[in-house]
């Protein structure tokens, strides 16, 4: 029996890479610096999980920014639009990387990044592959093979891991009509074999690929170009030993699929999906030599191992298959959980008996290789009494007076269906509104906050040392909340945000505030690039004590005459980016959020704010990977958000936003939501979402980002309105409104107050256009 690890997070355990690279952006260090950092973050963590008895260690799970984009290179997938800073500039590798990632703007260049999505159904954003039809692949980084190497002469025993060409083709998106993407297999897969080649030659045996898109429901079509690859592979490279890995889900239909691949070891993800190994057990699987990657390991979340469980599970397929045919391992890579538990040092903010509960990635690695020990038998004292401290620890959790709240529990079981609808229909409401807020043709806003600079993060800090008082912290917030305001008022934009600057996080602000909840202070995961946030700990019943918002929201409405929006995260967000509690379906644990937001929508109306927004950017990422398990989903995530939204009267004005998703395929459900407005990113799909809502003729207002947020990048008045005129061709303009794709916390006052000034002129000219149109 064997252990492994489908990846590491990469970020380090402070957030080194984070750091490092942010210096790079700003010219602080060289090059050298950035990849030193990163050569130590790779050793540590090869270090770490070799020490800790991990049989085979993942390396390229490293990034400088997302393992999709490193993909991209290293096939040549590079689209033209980077192919000068190329030419001309002769760009680094990794100047190269950063450029298609973040957009280039500098030296006379004006190029846009690469599109961003969610992976799958978690809060990890990749960068979208771009393919043409006359596209070619070619190798172009050896990234792989140089990580290989430098893994091997520090004396590591490593398997190389790669997205799979499949799944990496599938997650690309055609830029040009007429090709689907799956037919580029033909011209792709000789760059992977190639690839493959010099890993063999290096020494590589195991190599790891991921297809995680053998989760999704796919056709007979893709399963067939699934298996001509691996035939190929194994016809070409018969003595590597192939991990074919899949996660988030069942294989579902795909299952005699996957178990027909000509692939050494086959990964089943058992925390998504446990099911799937008595189904497997059931085949002729068992007679054959393929090997069994057991992901019993929770790699999306933060709760201690059940050994009990996670052994009944080891011990139903060593009985079938033998233990010589068994890997351990978490379910999916652990780049999804922070680093090291072992870093939480403050008691007070989380206690001995929570702390008791949790497993980070260095603790779950621990737990991998326990589970190996366990599973053989190994007759070891202190083996024997981790796992009589594990059950005593699991039954403990399970009847803690932390976790239970009767009043939550009776709260939730009486909600009605009245309590998830609006007054009146949205036609009634939106006449209503506008009597009331008179806003333009194409009004203008931003999506709530604004940059957090490194004195405003000070601030923060020292209020939590001690350093400074809370009053003299507040005349700082008001002061910047301020001149927010009045910059806002003088630049032109019609609907105020007051910034947000006593904000850490969209998220961890509210948990803060919210009973069941609970923080961590180093519990960083990677949510894309040098993005990290850090999820709250959701462990127990969820209810809200006290006003959140209100104070900060009233204080910058009483500043101006104009209207400014109440910013709230909605409970399907707050639940998608935090670690939820897992004795309890997700549902029940979202109704409880939507309560404490209702009462929070309900206390800022009766306060004088108009307008709210309910941001929802992660309702989409939640949805079930497999189709047949959508409607369940949508219909308690839609209602949670109704009730959330519904105590208002029809004079005031429900926002909501989302970013980075697809929606042709939920449109109905998003509508169903019943927000007066939405405002979705689209700059980077160049307006392409629109065309779902478009086909629905979909009947609430929309504001569709002009400009990426996640970009350095200043974009003109010109591009402004040309992106808004192709939103207009699909999208009656009376419904349209103008804003960033996103929040503003990450930029810098300089580019924001540039973009947004270009933005209000946007608006003013499309008003000066309609008139002309009128006329």
């Amino acid at each position: 029996m064997q252990t492994h690890n489908l990846g590491y997070p990469r970020i380090g355990s402070r957030r080194e890479l984070k750091k490092a690279s942010e210096q790079y952006w700003a010219g602080k260090i060289t090059a050298g610096d950035l990849h030193q950092t990163a050569k130590q973050i790779r050793h540590s963590n090869w270090k770490l999980q070799q020490e800790a008895g991990i049989d085979l260690v993942p390396c390229n799970d490293f990034s400088f920014y997302d393992q999709v984009l490193d993909l991209s290179l290293m096939v040549g997938a590079i689209p033209s639009r980077y192919h000068a800073l190329m030419a001309e500039k002769q760009l680094p590798e990794v100047d190269l990387l950063f450029a298609m990632a973040r957009g280039y703007q500098k030296g006379g260049y004006d190029v846009t990044a690469m599109e961003m999505t969610k992976w799958f159904d978690t809060n990890y954003h990749y960068i979208v592959p771009e393919f043409t039809a006359n596209q070619q692949f070619t190798l172009f980084s050896d990234k792989v093979v140089r990580e290989f190497n430098e893994a091997k002469r520090e004396g590591f025993n490593v398997k190389p891991v790669l997205l799979g060409p499949v799944s990496y083709l599938l997650l690309g998106k055609e830029k040009e009509e007429g090709i689907h993407r799956l037919e580029l297999i033909k011209q792709l897969l000789p760059v992977y074999l190639e690839v493959l080649k010099k890993l063999d030659e290096a020494g590589a045996y195991y190599i790891q690929f991921d297809e995680p898109c053998l989760s999704l429901n796919l056709s007979e079509a893709e399963r067939q170009v699934v298996k001509k690859t691996y035939e190929t592979i194994k016809v070409k490279f018969p003595g590597i030993h192939i991990i074919l890995a899949s996660y988030f889900e069942c294989y579902g239909e795909n299952l005699s699929t996957a178990l027909s691949l000509p692939v050494q070891t086959l990964h089943l993800d058992l925390v998504r999906c446990p099911s799937q190994l008595e189904d497997i057990l059931k085949t002729d699987f068992v007679k054959k030599d393929t090997r069994l990657s057991l992901g019993v390991v929770d790699g999306r979340n933060i709760w201690k191992n059940d050994y009990q469980q996670s052994l009944s599970l080891i011990w139903a397929a060593t009985a079938a298959i033998g233990k010589s045919r068994i890997l351990i391992a978490p379910s999916c890579s652990l780049l999804h959980t922070p680093c090291d538990l072992d870093l939480e040092k403050d008691e007070q903010v989380l206690t001995p008996e929570l702390k008791q509960w949790l497993a980070f990635s260095k603790q779950k690695i621990h737990e991998v290789v326990t589970l190996k020990r366990l599973a053989n038998g190994e007759d070891d004292e202190a083996l024997n009494k981790s796992l009589v401290e594990n059950i005593a620890v699991n039954a403990a959790r399970k009847v803690s007076p932390l976790i239970h709240n009767q009043q939550v529990k009776e709260r939730t079981a009486a909600v009605q269906e009245k309590d998830a609808q609006r007054d009146s229909v949205f036609a009634v409401r939106k006449e209503k509104q506008q009597a009331v807020l008179n806003l333009p043709l194409y009004p203008t806003t931003t999506i709530g906050s604004f940059p957090q600079t490194a004195e405003v993060r000070s601030w923060r800090a020292q209020l939590k040392k001690g350093e400074l008082t809370q009053e003299a912290y507040d005349d700082l917030i008001a002061k910047e909340t301020a001149e927010a305001i009045r910059w806002q008022e003088e630049t032109g934009i019609d609907v105020l945000v007051h910034g947000e600057f006593e904000r850490n996080d969209m998220v961890e602000y509210f948990g803060e505030q919210l009973d069941g909840f609970v923080f961590t202070q180093n519990g960083w995961v990677q949510s894309y690039g040098s993005r990290c946030v850090k999820p709250p700990v959701i462990y127990g019943d969820v209810s809200r004590p006290r006003a959140m918002t209100v104070e900060w929201t009233a204080y910058a409405q009483s500043l101006t005459k104009q209207w400014v929006k109440g910013m709230l995260t909605g409970p399907v967000t707050i639940l998608q980016w935090s670690f939820v509690r897992n004795d309890q379906p997700r549902s029940e644990t979202c109704l409880q959020i939507a309560l404490a937001i209702c009462d929070e929508v309900a206390e800022l109306e009766t306060n004088g704010i108009k307008i709210i927004q309910i941001d929802e950017p992660a309702i989409r990422e939640g949805l079930p990977l497999r189709k047949e398990n959508w409607d369940s989903y949508l219909d308690w995530a839609v209602r949670c958000f109704r009730i959330s939204a519904s105590p208002v009267a029809d004079e005031t004005q429900i926002h909501t936003h989302m970013c980075y998703s697809e929606f042709n395929d939920i449109i109905e459900h998003i509508a169903a939501m019943d927000a007066d407005v939405i405002t979705i990113e689209c700059s980077r799909s160049q307006m392409e979402l629109l065309d779902a809502f478009a086909q629905f003729n979909y009947p609430n207002d929309i504001g569709p980002g002009v400009y990426d947020i996640h970009s350095p990048r200043v974009p003109s008045k010109e591009e402004m309105v040309q992106l808004m005129n192709k939103a207009g061709n699909v999208i009656p303009a009376a419904q349209l409104w103008v804003n960033p794709d996103c929040g503003l916390k990450t930029r810098h006052w300089e580019e924001t107050k540039k973009a947004l000034t270009e933005m209000v002129n946007a608006a003013q000219a499309l008003r000066a256009q309609a008139v002309v149109n009128v006329e």
